[in-house]
């Protein structure tokens, strides 16, 4: 038996209604108001509020201590909010999913196919980072559930460190730190280099590649680039042909790639003697970029004058007394080094990465709740209708995830062949395919059995209907 919609409890003045008719995956409604109007005398239109044929009221796990802001827009929803400032183990994470509809993680949180299977209500993933090789996206995708993240907010953050450490590692600064916090006056210049003037090769020249390379001409280094695909440069920024060329002629090699499997052990033994002798080796990208056995060694051998590590193949999931050789094997070699900055995974860690990407993935997480948006998922096309208004009071809008096979949208359109289809659009992305369709003259009464009719489709993944 369907019960009344009931009322979430405003919150700053945003009401949202929900039903809780069927367990079905949609969206509780939202208040948004378009901007005004610049012309005077034109009428300004109220955005419809959305809400969802049958679901439960929204709740949304956040792990991982993710940032106030992102908190902050998802409680302003109406959504019920669950926040915990660490990561689960699988076990653990798989009792807490399997009733939610939004989760919220960062770089810890593993959600593997089989907790992905567990979580029956899951519609959105937000990844509150960088990375999303945490998440198995192509079973999150098989199964209708859509993931976003942050992909460019912490840039600024990312290259500012990288920048501090050129500096350290060219003065030496932290080793004098460490000897002087021990009572040893150290005062010494040998080895010691300015930046000006040096070269400073960047492998991986996205937006952080882009930002660093600013920061580092203004300096006075000088910058070349490697990537696998032709870049515009930045300032006097030369790119280079071959990997090989960007070892062999800079000073400090700093590496900003994503985790692919063309990108495991990128800097290996090889690669770390085509690099100068008396130069340097950044990694603030991902832990398995560079072979860590092989850099022992190169720095053992005085082939490196030092390093930076942000990243590491194996990375506890909470503060504490991990970094040992439990974690990985060779952690106390690497901790013996001089000369080698090791940080623990902070390169995003600043106030103003993570609020702005607390903003960014709320908001995303939010647009595809309520309206189904899929801008800038990672693991669905993306695709985009523009919002209902107050003057389109018999309208719903039809989400319809389907497996990308021929004929879906004649069957699709047949189910709606008895409204007038205002607006549809669909898209594909290998074997999934998303369909979005605004339709008019639909009676509330007309909605369970539409949202069956589509359910009922043998393409079908996952069906939304918000109205």
């Amino acid at each position: 038996m369907a019960t009344q919609a009931r009322d979430i409890p405003s919150i700053d003045t945003l009401s949202r209604t929900v039903s809780n008719s069927f367990d079905l995956s949609s969206s509780p409604t939202a208040t948004f108001n378009s901007p005004p109007s610049s012309f005077g005398g034109l009428r300004r239109v109220s955005t419809k509020q959305l809400k969802p044929f049958a679901t439960q009221d929204i709740k949304v796990l956040l792990l991982e201590n993710v940032n106030q802001t992102g908190q902050a827009i998802l409680r302003a929803q109406g959504y019920q909010v669950e926040f915990l400032k660490a990561s689960l183990p699988e076990d653990k994470l798989i009792e807490k999913i399997r009733d939610v509809h939004v989760i919220g993680i960062r770089s810890k949180t593993k959600l593997t196919a089989r907790v992905l299977r567990e979580a029956k209500n899951l519609i959105v993933i937000g990844c509150f980072c960088i990375g999303t090789n945490q998440v198995d996206l192509k079973y999150a995708a098989q199964n209708g559930i859509a993931v976003f993240n942050s992909p460019f907010s912490n840039s600024r953050s990312v290259a500012e460190l990288v920048i501090s450490e050129i500096i350290a590692l060219a003065r030496q600064i932290c080793d004098r730190s460490m000897e002087l916090h021990k009572g040893t006056w150290n005062k010494v210049s040998n080895g010691c280099w300015e930046v000006r003037g040096k070269t400073l090769g960047i492998v991986g020249y996205g937006h952080i590649g882009n930002q660093l390379s600013v920061l580092a001409e203004a300096m006075g280094m000088s910058v070349i680039y490697y990537d696998v695909v032709n870049l515009m440069s930045m300032g006097t920024a030369r790119q280079v042909q071959t990997l090989g060329d960007l070892l062999k002629g800079a000073d400090f090699v700093t590496l900003h790639v994503p985790e692919l499997p063309e990108t495991e052990n990128l800097i290996g033994a090889t690669e770390l003697e085509q690099m100068k002798t008396g130069s340097y080796l950044i990694n603030a990208s991902r832990g398995s970029v560079v072979d860590i056995p092989a850099l022992v060694n190169a720095m053992r051998k005085g082939k490196l004058a030092g390093a930076a590590l942000d990243v590491y193949p194996n990375e506890p999931a909470g503060n504490g007394d991990y970094f040992t050789n439990d974690l990985n094997s060779w952690a106390e070699d690497l901790r013996s080094l001089k000369n080698l900055i090791l940080t623990p995974h902070i390169g995003g860690s600043t106030e103003e990465a993570q609020s702005a990407i607390g903003v960014e993935v709320a908001d995303a997480l939010v647009r595809y709740v309520n309206e189904g948006a899929t801008l800038g998922a990672v693991n669905m096309p993306e695709v985009n209708l523009r919002s209902l208004t107050m003057d389109e009071p018999n309208h719903v809008r039809v989400i319809y995830i389907h497996r990308n096979v021929p004929g879906v949208l004649r069957k699709v359109n047949e189910v709606l062949g008895d409204h007038n289809v205002d607006k549809q659009m669909t898209d594909s992305r290998g074997e999934v395919a998303y369909l979005m369709a605004d339709i008019s003259n639909v009676a509330e009464s007309e909605i369970k059995d539409l949202w069956q009719n589509l359910e009922d489709l043998s393409s079908r993944i996952r069906t939304r209907v918000l109205y």
